[in-house]
């Protein structure tokens, strides 16, 4: 489908464009050029087709009337073909200039065109962007991207990817590549495993993260490495993370303390959402918060800081009070206490018994409150714990009339997921909470052990390869529970960007904190054999860490979702619908592996 009419003016140029569709500008005006580009849509005017050409760069408006010698050609064309058109620039008149555009100022008249794609009837719209069911949009993802929403977040995460290796470059750090297909390693989630031809019935594993590797790279006698690296591991999807695959800023330093690298980390991370921000506020100094503080003030090991709500241990004023229910169980448990959840601006009745019922509807038995109103503290638990220890609980929390506070009770451990939600909740209610700019902080000093309840046995926390605080003599006489780990992270509004620490680099630290959870020798050679023989031909003190690309890039770009930041991801149940992946494979191919499916049976 291509015009007679070509003009000989236009034998010179690109079989496909003299410019893109983002390019055309005032200065334009009266030349004839060439676009190619999609139909984002076509309006009819009276008998005069507009038609918005839209490309990688842009949209430009093009116009063909009746004397167009292709008018009857245009006239079949429909949204997302795809087209080549010559023409001349003309100046809009003043009441058709289209300010938002960065071509607004002009459009094109149509004298030649050429279908270079033609498309069947869309299954979803471009134009718009109208909320659409998520399986149609990942089944036909190659649509969905041409949404301009979507391609902006796409290249954006282009331009935070290429910003992070420049920053990373000028910082003084190498990149290299580590292995994709490697060894099965216990560190935390489950393995995509990939089956050996050469070597059947053993398998190769997809990398969780280059943790040993990068490792592996320091003892080597490299300094400073980074990479945009994938990471693989089988597990559920959530909002903020993919199921399968993501990629993260992993980075690895040698000689070097915890404090290094804060400081060598903090000012990338600090001067990137800086550059992205679009001139919201982005936190100077990272503060440092203790797991345990953080756990306490905020429930939870990720906390968002635009909410300016802080919990409060008050325990001694519960203790011996006439609030039989918490007094009871504060003199029969030492490990009870009572935290308060402070709502400025929340003291009313009718605020406090809403987040009763709230909380009820999250399975607790209610949540107690007072609320002040003519210098004093109203509510059930005011009158049973009486006017002095309701003034001292105000005092403490800096609350006085139009307050109010709530309270839980009960071991931490049990309480304190609950009492996170409960502060979250208060200060979105209350619109405490900013909801702009990017509060960042380090939460330090995780616990090296934790109590894993359903195998009643003592495992790592967080990193396996984490350098304990008072090293090989804190394992030998401490209680594990009690040994804290050179272990971080980085939190940015309540998203936990990376985890990092100081690594064990001695070997007789790693075997016993491997002992001590459980892992013995012969399982620390058999799993972690080559970096144990590493350790053992002189390995530097090192440490490192790795914030989430994907998670950057969300928070980056307000997306409340990865999906609309990745390219192509998989849906929730870890399906990739556009490609039909995971897919059947033939007999023939798994007679190679020396496999023998062994499916569950349909129920």
């Amino acid at each position: 489908m291509k015009s007679t009419g070509e003009q000989s003016s236009m034998a010179d140029i690109h079989d496909y464009r003299s410019h893109t569709c983002g390019a055309l500008r005032a200065s334009d005006v009266g030349n004839t050029v060439r676009l190619s580009g999609w139909v984002h849509r076509v309006r009819d005017h009276g008998g005069v087709l507009f038609i918005d050409l839209r490309d990688h760069y842009g949209v430009t408006q093009c116009v063909c009337d009746p004397d167009s010698p292709v008018f009857s050609q245009i006239e079949n064309v429909r949204a997302e073909w795809v087209i080549r058109i010559d023409g001349e620039v003309k100046a809009r008149d003043d009441e058709s200039l289209n300010k938002t555009l960065p071509t607004g100022e002009v459009e094109i008249y149509i004298r030649d065109m050429e279908v270079l794609g033609a498309a069947k009837e869309l299954p979803l719209p471009v134009f718009g962007e109208p909320d659409y069911p998520e399986d149609i949009r990942l089944k036909y993802r190659f649509l969905d991207l041409r949404r301009e929403t979507l391609h902006n977040n796409i290249m954006k995460r282009a331009e935070i990817i290429s910003s992070m290796r420049r920053r990373m470059i000028e910082a003084g750090f190498f990149e290299f590549q580590t292995p994709i297909l490697t060894a099965s390693s216990p560190e935390g989630a489950r393995d995509f495993l990939v089956p050996s031809r050469m070597h059947p019935g053993k398998f190769y594993a997809l990398p969780q993260a280059p943790q040993q590797f990068k490792q592996l790279i320091m003892m080597a006698g490299f300094d400073r490495y980074f990479q945009i690296a994938p990471c693989f591991r089988d597990e559920d999807a959530r909002a903020d993370r993919s199921p399968g695959e993501f990629y993260q800023l992993d980075i690895e330093m040698s000689f070097v303390t915890q404090e290094d690298v804060f400081q060598a980390v903090e000012p990338v991370l600090r001067d990137l959402f800086v550059e992205f921000a679009d001139g919201k506020e982005v936190t100077e100094n990272f503060p440092r918060i203790p797991y345990k503080e953080s756990m306490e003030k905020y429930g939870n090991d990720k906390p968002d800081l635009r909410n300016p709500i802080v919990m409060e241990n008050v325990t001694e004023h519960f203790a011996g009070s006439g609030f039989k229910i918490f007094a009871g169980m504060i003199d029969k448990d030492p490990e009870v206490r009572v935290w308060a959840i402070p709502a400025p601006t929340g003291g009313s009745r009718a605020f406090c018994d809403r987040m009763n019922s709230w909380a009820q509807g999250e399975g607790q038995p209610g949540l107690g409150y007072i609320f002040f109103k003519d210098g004093a503290g109203s509510g059930p638990v005011a009158k049973n714990i009486g006017e002095e220890r309701t003034k001292a609980i105000a005092d403490q929390l800096g609350l006085s009339d139009g307050d109010a506070v709530f309270f839980v009770c009960g071991q931490p451990k049990k309480f304190f997921e609950f009492a996170g939600q409960a502060r979250v909740r208060i200060g979105d209610e209350l619109e405490l909470s900013e909801t702009e700019g990017f509060k960042f902080c380090w939460i330090v000093d995780f616990p090296m052990f934790e109590y894993n309840e359903e195998e009643k046995r003592v495992d790592f926390s967080h990193n396996p390869f984490s350098m304990p605080q008072g090293g090989l003599e804190a394992l030998e006489t401490q209680d594990p529970l009690t040994i804290n780990a050179y272990q971080y992270d980085i939190v940015c509004n309540g998203v936990e960007l990376s985890s990092g620490a100081i690594r064990n680099h001695k070997p007789d630290i790693m075997e016993k904190a491997f002992d001590i959870a459980g892992y013995d020798k012969q399982v620390l050679e058999d799993k972690f054999g080559g970096m144990l023989r590493a350790l053992q031909y002189g390995a530097p003190p090192h440490g490192g860490i790795a914030p989430g690309v994907d998670r950057i890039v969300m928070l980056l770009c307000g997306e409340p979702n990865i999906r609309e930041v990745t390219m192509f991801p998989m849906n929730q149940q870890a399906q990739d619908l556009l490609m039909s992946a995971p897919s059947d494979v033939s007999a023939s191919q798994l007679r190679e592996l020396h496999i023998r499916l062994n499916l569950p049976k349909e129920s």
